[in-house]
This record gives structure tokens, sequence and C-alpha cells, in this order.
């Protein structure tokens, strides 16, 4: 009796380019159909009871947990059929050179099967985000490399200089010259994309957009010679990949962020990934980062920060109560006394709280603890 092929599951296994893994995808697919099987699609399960904390790696990533689609279950056979449409319709991107969102890709997809059938393969983008998951997962590949791009949200300053080629140009991107808007970071960084220099000591990544202005306008980046990073809030992924990236070039990363359990938060899915991007967490998460401020330490370090405290509401505490049990973040004592304090104290304190004194103290405060190399974990 022929073996069964196990249809994408060695694919992950599988180097090669994103066109290959696609047509081998579908080579496997008539394979089984040559040989009298059900054509079967095979992933990883992204569920939560398949998402641990790889202690040794230090981020979260995805079980052994499998799911099968075969094209005879009654109760697979749309989703299998979707799941191939999907992989056709990327293998044209790839083909064309064409980058389209995961929204565009929705209205490519929402199609009747034929004239005369009122039958649409998709009816909603939430039919077809987990299954472009699915195949990234399958594959071992990022969205971004099968042309599919995401939100833009991020900015660069510093003495980074990339060299970008897209939609048949080439163009050369100096970091230290984008002025005050910086360069805002796409969302495939890979791709394409090739650093030319990198001449900077270490990475500050800065929660808030306003505080980067700040910075910037301080020429922060250049006096400690650093590569000032915004992800204006909780990081994207082309951001966090950029973090990576760097990373791997050997710069120390830095995190300034708000002292809250959402601040904090942004931090640790910078560090150790997130659930939802679980499935790609080693080429995006950060375990080496270190964290720099605002902590709860600080106000008694800077007198005048205790009267600027705000005080924490009641979601704010729910929040920080939730961190402290996960696993990765209680293994740190540093990280258990901060969020005691702040259910002890109800309060909490911004980044912007430290242009107080003077507009200028957040560089003296950043200058000053990272030198001394005052960090968290």
């Amino acid at each position: 009796m022929k073996k069964k092929t196990n249809t994408a599951g060695t694919l992950k296994q599988e180097g090669g380019m994103p066109e290959i893994k696609l047509k081998r995808l579908g080579e496997e697919m008539v394979e089984q159909v040559n040989a009298n099987e059900s054509p079967t699609f095979e992933t990883l399960l992204r569920s939560k009871g398949n998402i641990l904390f790889d202690e040794g790696r230090g981020y979260l990533r995805l079980g052994d947990k499998v799911e099968k689609r075969t094209f005879v279950n009654v109760g697979q056979a749309r989703k299998f059929m979707q799941t191939v449409a999907i992989a056709n319709k990327c293998k044209k991107f790839l083909k064309e050179g064409a980058h389209t969102s995961i929204r565009g890709l929705f209205y490519q997809l929402k199609f009747s099967l034929g004239e005369d059938l009122d039958e649409e393969l998709f009816s909603e983008q939430s039919e077809s985000n987990p299954l472009i998951e699915d195949l990234e997962v399958a594959l071992n590949i990022k969205r971004e490399d099968l042309n599919l791009s995401t939100d833009r949200k991020g900015v660069v300053a510093g003495a980074l200089v990339l060299n970008d080629k897209f939609g048949g140009d080439e163009t050369e991107i100096d970091c230290s010259k984008q002025g005050r808007s910086g360069w805002m970071i796409p969302s495939d960084v890979d791709n394409g994309m090739e650093f030319l220099s990198v001449d900077a000591d270490y990475v500050l990544v800065v929660e808030k957009d306003a505080m980067w202005q700040r910075l910037n306008e301080d020429k922060f980046w250049k006096k400690e010679n650093c590569i000032l990073i915004s992800p204006k809030g909780q990081s994207s992924r082309g951001c966090r990949r950029l973090i990576r990236k760097l990373a791997n070039k050997k710069l120390p990363v830095i995190c300034f962020t708000d002292c809250d359990a959402w601040g904090w938060y942004i931090y640790w899915t910078i560090k150790t990934g997130s659930m939802n991007l679980a499935y790609i967490a080693q080429d995006i998460a950060v375990p080496e980062a270190k964290f720099v401020g605002v902590t709860m330490q600080d106000i008694k370090d800077y007198d005048f920060l205790g009267k600027l405290t705000i005080k924490a509401k009641e979601v704010d505490l729910k929040r920080a109560q939730e961190m402290k049990e996960y696993e990765w973040i209680k293994a740190h004592k540093e990280w258990v006394a901060e969020l005691n304090e702040v259910l002890k104290t109800k309060k909490k304190i911004e980044q912007d709280a430290l242009q107080g004194p003077r507009l200028s103290f957040v560089s003296e405060y950043l200058k000053e603890k990272i030198g001394k190399k005052k960090f968290l974990p």
C-alpha cells in the first residue's frame, strides 16, 4: 500500500522560496488524489492550549498539537477549499511581483464559485485571516513572504542605512537624515530590504510617538549613538521584526515605556513575543531585551515623580494582577515587586511625566540610567 503523504507537514521542515513551498503544497495534494487518497492539509494548532513558554529560548512558541483538514470531510471541505484558494492567490501575487493587504486578499477571494451559483467563497474577512495564519505555520514562512502586507506602524531615527528594493526601484534610506518625521517602518523589512550599515551602540525602543519626537528633537540618538525607535504603542509585526534584526547585529535592545501594566506589556511582547503571534516568535521576539523605565522605584529615586503619579483604574489593576500570573514574568522577582507596588499603591506614571522639571530631563534620565545599567530583566 502506498504510504500517505503528509501534506504541508514536511514543508515546515523544508527550506526554499515561498513559491517553491506553495508549488510543493499543490503537488503533494495532486499526489494524494492520484493515489486515491483525500487531499489533506496539516498545520500546528494556534489555540491557547498549544502555546507554551520555552524557557530555554526565552519566548512563547507553539507546541506540537496539529490540526488536519481533508477535502472529503463534510465538516472540513469548505475550510480546506478556502485554504487552497488563499495559497493559489498568494502564488499568483508572487508570480506577478505584486503586494496587497490581507483586506485586499479578502476582496480578491470574495467571488462567486460560478456565474450561475449564488455562493461566495468568503463572506467575511474573519474567515480568511485565520487561514492565512494557518498557511504561515504550515509552510514555516511569514505572510510578508507571500506578498501580503500589514499596517505600517513605527518610526526610526539613527545611524542606520538601508537599501530598499521595491516596485522596480532601488532606494537608499539613511535614518539619520529623515528630519522630524523619521523613517516609517514598513510591514516587510526582509524581502528586498537590506542593511547597508548600522553604526550604533544600542537600540532604544520608546513606547509613545510623542516621546520619540521629544527625544528626536533633542538629537538623543546622535548624542548617545543609538537607534531610536517608537512602535507608537503596541508593536506591529514589522516593527518587532526590525528590532529582532538589529538585535541579531549584536545591538543591545533597551525599552522605555509608561509605568503601568499596559506599558510593561508592550515591553514583554517585544521580549517574549505574544500569544497571537507565537507561531513566528523566533523571528520577532527579543529575549535579551532590557527595561530601563519607567519603574515604581523611580518614584523613590526622583522626588518630583511622587507629585506626578496618576491613580490607577480598576482595569489597570486587573491587568497588573494578570501579568503577575504569567510564568515568564513571575520568574523575575524584580518584576513581581514592581507589579505588587502598583497593586499596593494603586498608582501609575506616564513616561511623559519625566518632562516635569524641564523638557530635556527625559534625556538626562535615560542617559543616567542606561549609563549605570539600571535595568529590569
